[in-house]
């Protein structure tokens, strides 16, 4: 799949990189597994000069001799003797730079913290060291999101107040997410559409994998996650253990819970049999998986929370992927398919809300989008996108079916959260798959 997007990001990276001619620059790139991070990297300074290190799962001074041979060959760096220390190879790359502007990507930076203890310190001492006179561009990229957090955000962390810059990179927008598939079946419908979001959530890398294989339809994309060699299959499991590593049974059920449609905490704790608030306000403040949501208006300390996984992947992998693991290590995937397809339709329902959400959140004069229902759970808005600077509101009701949206019930819903907006010119409208 060819390049697409990422004008906005490609610039702040330039940008940075332009800077750093005259004063050192810190960038970190974060971002959820194959959102495209590296891509971005190398996409953005295609023309320009640049060391790349990736961290694998290797001995320190086994990468360092590695490093070293790069260093030699993309600046004409020649370091005396074997250098088996990160810091040290880094503290040359400084000094250097205060002759030449250097940019340096170390990408799966988060792995040095395993490398050896005491490295993200020691590139702390040579940074400091350094900065003031070098010349360079360091980008710091990481999957692990809630590592590469504690790295530069926890205040008792070495590199705390370091970074100059902060880059998230999201998945594909809506907009782009249509174009892709456009460009590979200009005549799709809105049940391809709806389908790939649902499977990928615009994720750079699922979404290039299935185009690539040809998957240009809702039936071709379903065959594909069900086959044997698929990478779906595992993608969930590989994606949490690298998030949560000894900690994964615990939020992994939870999340299981919570993709079951068991969205309060109250229900939670229940089944856990133990009170999760603390693992709940983890998986959203640290690990970004999952989001805490009350109904527009709704005080902040107020009952009612509902928490919500954020990620399309994973919440379609847990409802049915997880869900029919023995039929996976059976290795019946044609009767995962035909399963998969019998609890659609009312997932996808779900999914539709997510995406509207998700394309008025988009839209460049909206300010919030939320949905609202009351405290007896009997009225409920699927969407409430708010245009505060404008004081315009859109309110819609979202079906799969248009022939199932009632504007009158919408209005009677509406009465119940009129108050919340006088001054507004109100736009009460039913949204369905013909309007993706």
């Amino acid at each position: 799949m060819k390049f697409y997007d990422r004008e906005k990001e490609i610039s702040e990276l330039q940008r940075l990189d332009d800077l750093a001619f005259s004063t050192a620059q810190f960038t970190v790139l974060m971002g959820r597994r194959r959102t495209g991070k590296t891509t971005l990297m190398t996409h953005a300074l295609q023309d320009r000069k640049y060391l790349y290190f990736f961290i694998g799962k290797k001995a320190e001074q086994i990468q360092c001799t590695e490093f070293q041979r790069q260093t030699t060959e993309v600046l004409g760096l020649k370091i005396h003797g074997q250098v088996s220390s990160f810091s040290l190879l880094l503290e040359e790359i400084l000094v250097y730079s205060k002759q030449e502007k250097v940019t340096v990507i170390i990408d799966e930076f988060q792995r040095l913290e395993e490398m050896g203890e005491g490295i993200i310190s020691d590139i702390q001492k040579v940074w400091d060291k350094h900065q003031t006179e070098a010349r360079i561009h360091l980008i710091a990229c990481g999957s692990i999101y809630n590592m590469m957090k504690k790295i530069f955000e926890d205040r008792k962390e070495p590199l705390f107040g370091r970074k100059t810059a902060r880059i998230d990179l999201k998945p594909f927008s809506t907009s782009v997410l249509k174009q892709i598939l456009h460009d590979y079946n200009a005549e799709y419908t809105p049940d391809d559409l709806l389908m790939l979001y649902a499977v990928t959530g615009g994720v750079a890398k699922y979404v290039a994998q299935l185009m690539d294989d040809g998957c240009k339809t809702w039936h071709d994309i379903l065959h594909h996650v069900c086959r044997p060699s698929s990478i779906f299959i595992e993608e969930g499991t590989e994606l949490l253990v690298g998030e949560f590593g000894r900690k994964f049974q615990i939020y992994y059920s939870i999340l299981q819970l919570i993709a079951s449609g068991m969205t309060s905490q109250a229900e939670i704790d229940s089944i856990i049999e133990k009170n999760c608030g603390r693992y709940l306000e983890t998986l959203e403040s640290e690990y970004s998986l999952i989001k805490k949501r009350r109904p527009m208006w709704a005080k902040p300390n107020s009952q009612g929370v509902r928490f919500y996984i954020d990620d399309c992947f994973l919440m379609f992998w847990f409802r049915f992927i997880e869900k029919n693991r023995t039929l996976v290590e059976l290795g019946k995937f044609d009767l995962l398919e035909e399963s998969i397809l019998s609890e659609y339709t009312q997932f996808s329902g779900f999914v539709l809300e997510k995406y509207f959400r998700q394309f008025y959140g988009e839209k460049d004069r909206v300010t919030e989008v939320s949905h609202w229902w009351d405290n007896q759970g009997e009225n409920e808005i699927d969407l409430i996108a708010l245009e505060r600077l404008d004081h315009q509101a859109t309110i819609a009701e979202v079906k799969r079916n248009p022939d199932k949206i009632n504007i009158q019930v919408l209005e009677a819903k509406y009465e119940h959260i009129k108050k919340n907006l006088r001054g507004y010119k109100v736009n009460l409208i039913g949204l369905s798959m013909q309007d993706m």
